[in-house]
């Protein structure tokens, strides 16, 4: 049996994780400063991985086969610019650093789809769409700027390691299942009120993905690692937008830089292309709004 230390286990994706990777026969350890990680775990720990030495400390008590490091401020201007970008690029830093140190065996970190840039005060517009591994990101506040700093500091390590295998997911907008039931998401507003209101989706370009689909991903990636290049990026999304029309006539009327990028997406097509995650993992989401919604 696999032991595999999830960060963040409190968080809205890390109790899926916790709760799929228990379910897959996962022996799991969640860390959270704060209470709320799924009874599934085998042992929590209220641990601050922004303290190197707690990191370390909490990576040689437990020796995981892998670590899935979701902890993170997780959503921008929720702080001050200051401490998101400290907090989240320290934690990367000290888990990365930790784990290849103590010899774990396969770690990865959780990015975010927003270092695409999108929502820049100037305006953004894509160099094509959909948006893929391959787009240039172009941050422009302290969350995403912290986001692009983890991914290269995941990717430094990689260069480095010789017995620890690293990547990166940026999972689109996470909507827990209690969510679906009508209780508020991340940006305080329920998934009805978002399909309602093409503004309220619109500013993260209709993206979004089932945190349990997120969970499965990552049990994926961590299954096929052993046979990909050290230090892949994956964006982790559902197979459709969540808008009620096709974001072809939709996108441009949000954000009308996108006007002709966007007729590539015809019928439900999202604006962030997980084709990659297909290709090498063989994974695609498997829920939709249309199937998830009360």
């Amino acid at each position: 049996m696999s032991r595999t230390l999830v960060t963040g286990s409190a968080g809205r994706l890390g109790r899926s994780v916790v709760s799929a990777f228990a379910a897959a026969g996962h022996e799991v350890i969640g860390v959270d400063r704060a209470p709320g990680t799924p009874a599934d775990a085998a042992a929590t720990l209220p641990a601050d991985l922004t303290d190197l030495g707690e990191a370390y400390e909490v990576i040689a008590r437990f020796r995981p086969d892998a670590i899935v490091h979701l902890a993170a401020i997780a959503t921008p201007f929720s702080h001050s610019d200051a401490v998101t970008f400290r907090t989240n690029t320290q934690l990367a830093f000290n888990v990365c650093d930790a784990a290849v140190a103590l010899g774990v065996g396969k770690v990865v970190l959780a990015s975010s789809p927003t270092v695409m840039g999108y929502g820049a005060p100037g305006g953004w517009t894509p160099s094509y769409l959909p948006l893929d591994e391959d787009h240039p990101v172009l941050p422009w506040n302290a969350y995403n700027l912290s986001k692009v700093v983890a991914e290269e500091t995941m990717r430094s390590f990689a260069r480095a390691a010789t017995a620890t295998k690293l990547a990166a997911v940026r999972p689109c907008f996470v909507i827990a299942p209690e969510e679906w039931e009508g209780a508020p998401t991340q940006s305080g507003h329920t998934v009805a009120e978002r399909l309602d209101r093409p503004e309220i989706a619109g500013v993260s370009l209709f993206n979004y993905i089932d945190a349990r689909d997120a969970a499965d991903m990552l049990l994926t990636l961590l299954d096929r690692m052993p046979g990909l290049p050290n230090g892949e990026i994956f964006f982790a999304g559902a197979a459709d937008a969540l808008a009620r029309e096709p974001l072809s006539e939709l996108l441009p009327q949000v954000i009308p830089a996108t006007g002709g990028f966007a007729d590539t997406l015809t019928g439900t097509a999202p604006a962030f292309s997980s084709a990659k995650a297909g290709k090498l993992l063989g994974w695609q989401a498997k829920r939709s709004w249309r199937t998830e919604l009360s």
